[in-house]
This record gives C-alpha cells, sequence and structure tokens, in this order.
C-alpha cells in the first residue's frame, strides 16, 4: 500500500509519544533545558564527519571498478539512500537499490556495477558489527540482568546477521551458486509468465555474471579491504562517540561500554522491518536500557531523543531536501515505498 510506511511512522511516533508521557514531559522538559549546548553542537559536527566518511567509503569501491564519479556527487547519493532506509519499513534495505539506481544514472554505469559497489559498501559494516556485537553480547550479562530468553535470542539475532552476511557474499562471488539461486528465481517466475521468458533468462543471467564479475573485482582490489575495513571500524566509533557526547551534554557519567552495547541492541531492533527506521522501538528501547544502566528515565528519554534527531531526523530530512538534484524519477521511487 502506497502510504503503509506514512502509517507506519505515524505509529512508532505515537508509540515514543506514549512513552514520553509515562515518563513525565516536564521532568524530560528540564533535562532538554539543563543541556550543554556546545555538546550538542559536538555531536552534530560529528554526524556530517560521519556521512563524509561513508562517502568516502562508498567511494572506494566505485573506485575499485573504475565507476567515474566525484565524492560531492556520492555525498547527496548517500543521503537519498539513508533518508529511503529510515523513512520505510524494509529492514535498512530500501535504500541500497535506489542509491545504486542513481549512481548508475549519474555514472552511466551498468546497474549491476552499481549495486555490487553499494552491497561491497554494506558490506565492510559487517566486521566491525561482529566484533561490537560480541562485546555487547558480555557487556549486557555483566551490566543487566536479563532474562535467559532474552539473551540467547539476542545471540541468535546476531548469528542470523552474520550468517546471511557471509551466505550472501558468497553467492555474490561463487557462479555455480548464484546460477543454482537464479534458477530458483527463474523457475518461479515461468510458472507465471512465460511470454518474452528467454529475454528475460538471458537478460537476468547475463546481469547476474556482471554482478559478481564487479564483485570478484572489488574483493581483489586490496584497498578495499586496507582502508575500508578500518574505516568501518572508526565510523562505528565515532556512532558510539556521538552519544557520549549528548550524554556528556547531560551531564550524564555513562561508560563508553555501556553506550557501545545498547547502540548495538538498538541497531539489531532497528534492523527489524516492522517499522521505518524501527522508529518507537528503537528509541524505546535506548530509554529502558540507559535507564537500567542507572541513568534516570528523563534524562534518557532527553538523551535519546536529541540523538535521534540528529542521527535519524536530521539525516532524513536532508536526504528528502536534496531529492531535487536527482529528477523526479528518484522522488517518485521514494514516494512508491513510503
Amino acid at each position: 500500500m502506497k502510504h503503509k510506511g506514512i502509517i507506519l511512522i505515524i505509529i512508532g511516533v505515537a508509540a515514543l509519544a506514549g512513552m514520553i508521557i509515562f515518563i513525565g514531559p516536564g521532568e524530560i522538559e528540564g533535562a532538554l533545558q539543563r543541556a550543554d549546548l556546545l555538546y550538542v553542537i559536538m555531536a552534530v559536527i560529528l554526524e556530517f564527519l560521519i556521512l563524509w566518511l561513508l562517502t568516502l567509503r562508498w567511494s572506494i569501491t566505485t573506485r575499485a571498478v573504475s565507476i567515474d564519479v566525484r565524492k560531492r556527487h556520492l555525498f547527496p547519493m548517500l543521503l537519498v539512500g539513508m533518508a529511503i532506509n529510515n523513512l520505510t519499513p524494509s529492514a535498512r534495505g530500501g535504500g541500497e537499490p535506489v542509491r545504486a539506481y542513481m549512481l548508475g544514472k549519474y555514472s552511466r554505469a551498468s546497474m549491476e556495477s552499481s549495486f555490487a559497489t553499494v552491497i561491497a559498501d554494506r558490506g565492510l559494516d559487517t566486521f566491525p558489527f561482529i566484533f561490537l556485537a560480541i562485546l555487547a553480547i558480555v557487556g549486557i550479562l555483566l551490566y543487566f540482568n536479563l532474562a535467559l530468553w532474552m539473551v540467547a535470542l539476542l545471540i541468535v539475532s546476531v548469528v542470523i546477521v552474520v550468517a546471511a552476511f557471509f551466505l550472501a557474499l558468497y553467492v555474490s562471488v561463487d557462479r555455480e551458486s548464484g546460477e543454482r539461486i537464479v534458477n530458483w528465481a527463474l523457475g518461479i517466475v515461468k510458472r507465471f509468465y512465460r511470454r518474452n521468458y528467454a529475454k528475460i533468462e538471458a537478460r537476468v543471467r547475463g546481469a547476474l555474471r556482471e554482478f559478481q564479475s564487479t564483485m570478484r573485482i572489488m574483493l581483489a582490489d586490496r584497498n578495499v579491504l586496507i582502508y575500508g575495513i578500518p574505516l568501518s571500524f572508526i565510523l562505528w566509533f565515532l556512532e558510539i562517540l556521538r552519544v557520549y557526547l549528548i550524554f556528556a551534554a547531560f551531564g550524564a557519567p555513562v561508560s563508553i561500554l555501556v553506550i557501545a552495547e545498547v547502540f548495538i541492541l538498538a541497531t539489531l531492533i532497528g534492523m527489524i522491518p516492522l517499522l521505518p527506521g524501527g522508529v518507537g522501538a528503537v528509541d524505546g528501547i535506548m530509554i529502558v536500557f540507559y535507564s537500567a544502566a542507572g541513568v534516570s528515565p528523563s534524562v534518557s528519554a532527553a538523551v535519546t531523543v536529541v540523538e535521534r534527531l540528529i542521527s535519524f531526523w536530521m539525516v532524513s530530512a536532508m536526504g528528502i531536501a536534496v531529492l531535487p538534484y536527482f529528477g523526479s524519477s528518484v522522488a517518485e521511487k521514494l514516494m512508491d515505498k513510503l
């Protein structure tokens, strides 16, 4: 349904509003008024640095396959992709095809090559995610008194994400595995669409070969791993540091390890394709766990509100604002997803 995303955003915001009312709007407002604006400004500046480093990381994969595009053009593409991931219930994956579409349209590279650079770029996040997820699980066992089933669910979630990544990577580069997946998909298509099937089959197989070839080229390029993986670790650290600065703005002494644990947990919740960007669910998880770590509920809520305003709503607004830069076709794709 065309307006499903908008309806889900309203539901998520309503859920967050309900939690704020439960804590007490007056207490949260009082905490916001006591915030040190300098730290908040530093957090905003840090967010812009994060966005630029994300652009730099994507440029590493585009250069690996000789796609000629400047960083100043990749930057708005990244913003639009992030906005779509934030505003659609797509498990943070709906923006990647649109990023590839914009890159291909601007650089005149094939959709397959463009999409491969986006997949490789996102895949680089998995390495620090695995490390931080293990660290977070250990820390949660030490800092939080969670039920055994919740710990087990967290471990299973991390295992599923990691297994899905390596399976997707294997299929992306192994010709036989890719062919098996394509044969299965084409078998389904053939049942419902026999007209021009041979033409469709040829195009799909050709697209698979080009995509896999592009992925193999990038994986063989040492710069992708030598610079991409360390940059991904730096990006995750800066994301956690941004939250730490916001806590500092409220004078709340919170361990950066606790922040990392809650951040990873919120990231996992945000991957669930129920609400756009995990609106409501992510915010609630952050408030509950920060409160469990000893931060007052009013400060926890205030920190969460400011953090999400910077990392979620500001970035989403920027992505929507730059849509006219790419023309009406991309804007229509975004509206179709909402």
